[in-house]
């Protein structure tokens, strides 16, 4: 028994002189319970943005955006007279649901001809665009209701009665995107992507530490002292290693019967930047740790909460701003923002604008962070070559 306290103690004692077991173990759950509880810290999502296209602009129809901007899932970000740039005003304005008043909706409703409002929703974002689907039908129906008991009680019948008469409008909802609405469609690309950022950064971890930690080093800096260089040939393999990644997701969208149609060299320009940014933030903790354990540990933490933090699922605007922030510091976060744009919504590189430039940022700084902390393991080595050839 005496033994097995010693031995106990021991492993006690060992965990806490690891500075990084300690962290991870500690720290993690700490880390992960506060980014996570303050992503869905607000528990639903409001303040949602749409498009309206008021082709009536009567009372009735303006009647309605009010009732749109009294909802607190919702609010109109822009009022269209014509439906011809709704969409774009849509992926400007991020909306997920673009309802269309017709001409003549007052008039038809006043003199009970049939009409319908017709919503036009952006699938792909599940979450989003059910929330402001329901959210609009319900101020749709309420609307509808409304003008139904109405008019049924001016002509003398009774309350319950008229709840059950006359339809003044009809409500048509149009999915677009993934309009079969498959889980798989919105879900799958989120999660292979994140898996290949996640096994991308864990490689580029070991390509500097493991030089550091078995002392050879100094025998790649004796055959080429170039920090270019040698940065370029730890990532070369990766970047060639994920182009059949990508074959391989490419045949799970055909296997799946997934819609997914790559046009334009937007997505493919920016595909480069993204693993050049994960490769740079590999190099970076890979030469700043030179223990191939540590830097994939450090890692790891970076990549596993990614996929929460990186609004695919649940909105930005929803998170707290120092949550955005980190999320931002992610090249997940910006990736799937493009492929959201180009892939499944089908937009043009105009507006990728914003995320093209975070993974530029993130690659230009993590590069030059980079090349500073080589710079200086290089002239360390070589000054102990000096020394060693002159002892």
């Amino acid at each position: 028994m005496k033994n097995f306290l010693s031995l106990l103690k021991r492993e006690f004692k060992l965990f806490f002189n690891n500075k990084v077991l300690l962290v991870l173990f500690l720290g993690a759950p700490i880390l992960y319970g506060v980014l996570v509880g303050g992503v869905y810290k607000k528990g639903k999502v409001t303040n949602l943005p749409i498009i309206v296209v008021d082709e009536d602009r009567s009372p009735l129809s303006r009647q309605l955006i009010d009732m749109f901007n009294d909802n607190e899932v919702i609010y109109v970000a822009k009022v269209l007279n014509d439906p011809f740039h709704a969409k774009e005003e849509a992926m400007k304005t991020e909306s997920t649901v673009v309802v269309q008043i017709p001409r003549n909706f007052s008039a038809d409703v006043n003199y009970n001809r049939g009409t319908e409002l017709t919503f036009f929703v952006n699938a792909s974002n599940t979450l989003t665009s059910n929330y402001a689907m329901m959210a609009a039908n319900v101020a749709a129906s309420t609307m509808k209701a409304g003008i139904q008991i109405k008019a049924q009680q001016k002509k003398g019948v009774p309350e319950f009665v008229a709840t059950q008469q006359f339809e003044p409008f009809k409500i048509t909802m149009i999915k677009q995107n993934i309009r079969s609405g498959n889980y798989l469609y919105f879900m799958l690309p989120g999660v292979l992507f994140t898996v290949l950022q996640q096994v991308m950064m864990l490689g580029l971890a070991l390509s500097f530490a493991s030089e550091f930690e078995n002392n050879t080093f100094g025998e790649l800096v004796n055959r080429c002292s170039n920090v270019f260089v040698l940065i370029l040939v730890k990532i070369l393999p990766y970047l060639l290693m994920s182009a059949l990644i990508f074959a391989l997701y490419y045949g799970y969208s055909l296997w799946y019967r997934m819609p997914l149609q790559v046009e334009g060299w937007a997505f493919f320009g920016s595909t480069i930047l993204f693993l050049l940014a994960v490769s740079f933030i590999g190099i970076l903790v890979s030469i700043a740790i030179p223990s191939q354990l540590k830097a994939t540990e450090i890692l790891m933490v970076i990549a596993t909460p990614s996929f929460i933090l990186s609004g695919f699922t649940w909105p930005l605007s929803q998170m707290p701003e120092w949550v955005v922030g980190i999320a931002k510091l992610i090249p997940l976060t910006h990736y799937l923002q493009i492929f959201r744009t180009l892939i499944i919504e089908k937009g043009s590189g105009a507006y990728i604008h914003g995320p093209v430039l975070g993974l530029a940022i993130i690659a230009i700084l993590t590069l030059i962070a980079s090349i500073i902390l080589l710079q200086l393991k290089i002239r360390k080595v070589k000054k102990n070559i000096q020394v060693e050839a002159s002892v």
